[in-house]
């Protein structure tokens, strides 16, 4: 009964098309929920691209001082003493003695060391036998030439009182053959007694020089020789100590670059640092900068003395010492950081535009388009040139004439900037 009717209800509506009303708005009702889910998402990908990223430029400023400005220079070297004596010996022999030892002070005429000097006092006694055996063949040679002379003296007499007839001319040319050379051996002793007169001298020089002796009041850096030791100087003197006469007044020799020894002068002030005392500044002043130049591994260098007091004796010879060397000041000048120096704003240029805009073009993601390219940096070419500040958020150049630069700050010779104007270092675009 109920299937029926039930069946009858179903014929009835299709009879009166009721079926097909329904399809239609399903389908209806489904075709709408799409488009509302795309004007969901179309509008959430124009917010993102509008909303979603934020492109503001936000400038990095630092002010203009006013201060002083010290401009230097950098160089290193090593500490030496004013006057620094390397004391040798002229002769050869064995150490028999060393009186010193290192840091030792010492005064002039002080002995330092001594040979063994049995072998040079017997040449010195050989020497001084020698002359006297010169000296004895020279009286030798004297007596002959008296007795010769005396021999002539009484043939002049002979002939004088015979009236030229005695003696013979033959006994008179002999007579004086014979004077002539009793007289040159005269003159050969007296030069034999001369060389042995020096070779005694050389003897006894070399007998004196085998005592060491100080040549300056100082201090003994170095000592090379021990007792016992041989030491030959045959073709070259060695070297036995090494002094330095004040170690309380000392130099510093600097090597300075070429590109920087053309503003060193004589009389500039200085401090440099060494190793040994990392927190300490030490003053000095250039005495000196040499014309020769020095050419190691390419690089041209020049060689300044810096004059150090070194009345604590704090510093010693051979410390590795850097340098600054001030090479000009400027007091109470306007200065700018040199970054603002630095920097150059970009050059704007309009947006590409984008392709269709169409729903499509529109949802997908593009990459973002070029809106600016930096404009050539022509800072630091020339004397003359702008730097940037914001006014109202907005870049202004302010042109100025540079000075002076220690490389982190530049003094501004013209006027148009007051103490405390912020100036544009950077950029950056905040995301």
């Amino acid at each position: 009964m109920t299937d029926s009717h039930t069946e009858q209800s179903m014929d009835v509506a299709k009879t009166l098309g009721l079926d097909k009303s329904r399809s239609k708005i399903h389908r209806l009702r489904n075709f709408l929920f799409f488009l509302i889910l795309i004007a969901a998402g179309t509008a959430s990908v124009l917010y993102w691209r509008t909303n979603g990223t934020d492109n503001t430029v936000k400038y990095e400023t630092k002010p203009v001082q006013r201060g002083n400005l010290v401009v230097t220079i950098s160089a290193t070297g090593t500490l030496e003493p004013i006057k620094q004596v390397d004391v040798g010996i002229e002769v050869s022999g064995t150490i028999k003695t060393v009186e010193v030892d290192y840091n030792d002070h010492v005064e002039v005429g002080q002995v330092l060391a001594q040979l063994d000097t049995s072998k040079l006092e017997a040449q010195a006694l050989q020497s001084s036998s020698a002359l006297e055996a010169a000296r004895a063949k020279l009286l030798q040679a004297q007596a002959t030439v008296q007795e010769a002379e005396a021999q002539m003296a009484r043939l002049n007499e002979v002939r004088k009182l015979s009236d030229g007839k005695m003696p013979s001319q033959s006994e008179f040319d002999t007579q004086k053959a014979a004077q002539a050379r009793a007289r040159a051996d005269e003159a050969s002793a007296k030069a034999a007694v001369a060389q042995a007169q020096a070779t005694l001298d050389a003897n006894t020089s070399d007998l004196d020089k085998a005592v060491v002796h100080s040549p300056i009041n100082g201090v003994v850096l170095e000592r090379s020789i021990e007792p016992g030791q041989t030491v030959a100087a045959q073709f070259q003197s060695p070297v036995l100590f090494t002094l330095a006469e004040d170690l309380t007044q000392m130099e510093l020799q600097v090597d300075v670059d070429e590109a920087d020894v053309g503003v060193v002068r004589e009389d500039q002030e200085a401090t440099f640092t060494v190793d040994a005392y990392p927190d300490e500044v030490f003053p000095a002043r250039t005495t000196q900068v040499r014309y020769g130049s020095e050419t190691v591994d390419g690089v041209v260098t020049y060689k300044a003395v810096l004059k150090v007091d070194n009345s604590d004796l704090k510093l010693r010879p051979g410390m590795t010492a850097t340098a600054l060397i001030t090479v000009n000041k400027r007091e109470d000048v306007i200065l700018v950081p040199n970054a603002a120096l630095r920097f150059t704003p970009p050059e704007t240029k309009p947006e590409e535009k984008r392709g269709g805009g169409s729903i499509l073009n529109s949802i997908l993601p593009h990459p973002p388009a070029m809106k600016s390219t930096p404009r050539e940096d022509t800072n630091g070419k020339s004397k003359d040139q702008k730097v940037w500040t914001l006014q109202n958020g907005q870049l202004t150049a302010i042109s100025i004439t540079k000075g002076l630069s220690d490389g982190k700050m530049t003094e501004v010779t013209s006027t148009g900037l007051e103490p405390g104007t912020e100036l544009v270092t950077d950029m950056a675009t905040a995301q």
